[in-house]
C-alpha cells in the first residue's frame, strides 16, 4: 500500500513538471506569435501609408496646385544650388 502512494506521487511530480514546461513552451510559442503578428500589422501599415503619400503625390500633380508646387520646388532648388555655388562676397565658386 505504501509503495502504491509513493508511485502515485512521484507520478504526480512529473506530470506536474511536464505540465510546466508545456506551459513554459505554450507561452514563448505564444510570444514570438505576438511579435509575428505586430511586425505583420506594422508592414501593413507602412504600406497603407505609403499608398496615402503615393496619392496625395499623385492629386497634387494633376490638380491646380500643381503648378505652383513646381514654381516652389524648381524655384527653391536653383536658389539653394546658387548660394551653395557663390561665396560670401557674391562671386561664383571654380
Amino acid at each position: 500500500m505504501a509503495q502504491t502512494t509513493i508511485v502515485s506521487a512521484f507520478t504526480d511530480f512529473l506530470n506536474a513538471i511536464v505540465a510546466v514546461f508545456f506551459s513554459l513552451l505554450n507561452s514563448v510559442l505564444a510570444f514570438f506569435q505576438a511579435i509575428a503578428v505586430l511586425g505583420k500589422d506594422i508592414i501593413a501599415s507602412g504600406v497603407n501609408l505609403a499608398q496615402s503619400v503615393i496619392g496625395l503625390a499623385l492629386g497634387l500633380v494633376q490638380g491646380v496646385y500643381a503648378n505652383l508646387l513646381a514654381v516652389v520646388i524648381i524655384g527653391g532648388g536653383g536658389y539653394y544650388f546658387y548660394q551653395r555655388n557663390t561665396n560670401k562676397a557674391g562671386k561664383r565658386k571654380a
